[in-house]
C-alpha cells in the first residue's frame, strides 16, 4: 500500500517535450549518488525533469537562486536541514485505502486470525507498516480491526506503528487529514462515514483510530531502531526500487530481527521474492501470497 518514497521509473509527470536539463551531467550525477548513498533512491539518465520539478521549491525556501546553488550547499555538506529536504522532496509518494484489496481479505480471514490462534487469547497484535507514506495503509489496517476484531482494539490489544522516510508523509500520516479525491480512492462510503469526520473540504480520521497508529521518521537502510518485535509486517510496493542488495538487507533484517516466530510479510501485489535470494516460505491463501521467514 504503501509506497517508500522513490523515485519511479515511469513516464508520468515527465514533460511531453524534452527541455533543457537544469543541471549539469555532473551535478546530476553527484545528486544520484547522494540520494542513492542516503536513502536507496534512485534516479536514472533522462529524468532530470524531476530534479527541476523537486528542488524548486527547495531553492525558494533555502532563498537560493537556482537548483545548480541547491547541489553546491549539499556538495559542501554544511547543512544537514537542507540535506533532509532535498531527500523529501526527491521522494514520490503513492498510495490509496484498501490498495490491491484482495490481500486485505486474505489478511482478516485467514492471516490474523492464525496468528491469533497460535499466540493465545491474551496476545496482542503488533503490525509495522514500513514505508507507509501518507498514512492510508495504517489507516486502512486500523479500520479492518475495528470491524473484524473489535475485541482487540476495545481491549488496546492492537499496535499498528507506521514509519516513513519523508518527515512530511509522516506528519500527514499524523494529522490523518485527507483530500475528498484521496478518499474516494478505494475507501467504501460506509467506513468514511463511520471513521471520518468532516472537515472544511477534507476528512480527518476519527481520534481513537489516529490514537491506534503510532508514526514516526525512519530510513529503511538504517538500523531498524525502535521496531518492535512484530507479528505482521507490511512493506509494500516498494521494495521494487531499491537496488537487489538493498532489498536483500532489508529482508533479512526483518527476518532475523522484527518478525516474531509466526509472523508474517505482506508485500504488494505484484511483488515477489523470487530473484532477491533471501530465505523466506511462500503462503499462499485463496487471493494474495504472503512470507514467512524459514525457522
Amino acid at each position: 500500500m504503501s509506497l517508500l518514497a522513490q523515485v519511479t521509473g515511469g513516464t508520468a509527470g515527465a514533460p511531453a517535450a524534452a527541455a533543457a536539463p537544469c543541471v549539469s551531467p555532473a551535478e546530476f550525477g553527484f545528486l544520484r549518488a547522494f540520494l542513492l548513498e542516503k536513502c536507496a533512491i534512485q534516479i536514472e539518465p533522462g529524468q532530470e525533469y524531476l530534479v527541476d520539478s523537486r528542488l524548486s521549491p527547495v531553492a525558494r525556501q533555502y532563498q537560493l537562486p537556482d537548483i545548480p546553488a541547491v547541489i553546491a550547499q549539499l556538495r559542501a555538506g554544511t547543512s544537514i536541514a537542507l540535506a533532509n529536504d532535498v531527500i523529501d522532496a526527491m521522494t514520490t509518494n503513492e498510495t490509496s485505502f484498501f490498495r490491491d484489496q484482495h490481500p486485505f481479505t486474505d489478511l482478516v480471514d485467514h492471516v490474523i486470525p492464525e496468528i491469533l490462534a497460535k499466540k493465545g487469547p491474551a496476545a496482542t497484535l503488533t503490525i509495522w507498516c514500513a514505508a507507509c507514506s501518507s498514512g492510508q495503509e495504517p489507516y486502512t489496517l486500523a479500520m479492518l480491526m475495528h470491524e473484524n476484531f473489535p475485541h482487540l482494539v476495545a481491549q488496546r490489544r492492537v499496535q499498528i506503528l507506521a514509519t516513513d522516510l519523508s518527515p512530511t508523509m509522516v506528519k500527514r500520516t499524523q494529522e490523518g487529514r485527507y483530500s475528498q479525491f484521496e478518499v474516494n480512492r478505494g475507501l467504501p462510503a460506509k467506513l468514511m462515514v463511520t471513521y471520518f469526520e468532516q472537515t472544511g473540504r477534507d476528512w480527518t480520521v476519527r481520534a481513537d483510530l489516529r490514537s491506534m497508529v503510532l508514526a514516526k521518521t525512519m530510513n529503511l537502510i538504517a538500523p531498524f531502531v525502535g521496531i518492535p518485535r512484530c507479528d505482521l509486517v507490511l512493506i509494500r510496493n516498494v521494495l521494487i526500487y531499491f537496488p537487489t542488495d538493498v532489498k536483500k538487507s532489508i529482508l533479512d533484517r526483518i527476518a532475523g530481527g522484527v518478525l516474531g516466530p509466526e509472523g508474517y510479510l505482506m508485500l504488494g501485489s505484484s511483488e515477489s521474492l523470487l530473484t532477491v535470494g533471501v530465505d523466506y516460505e511462500t503462503r499462499r491463501f485463496e487471493r494474495a501470497s504472503f512470507y514467512q521467514p524459514r525457522r
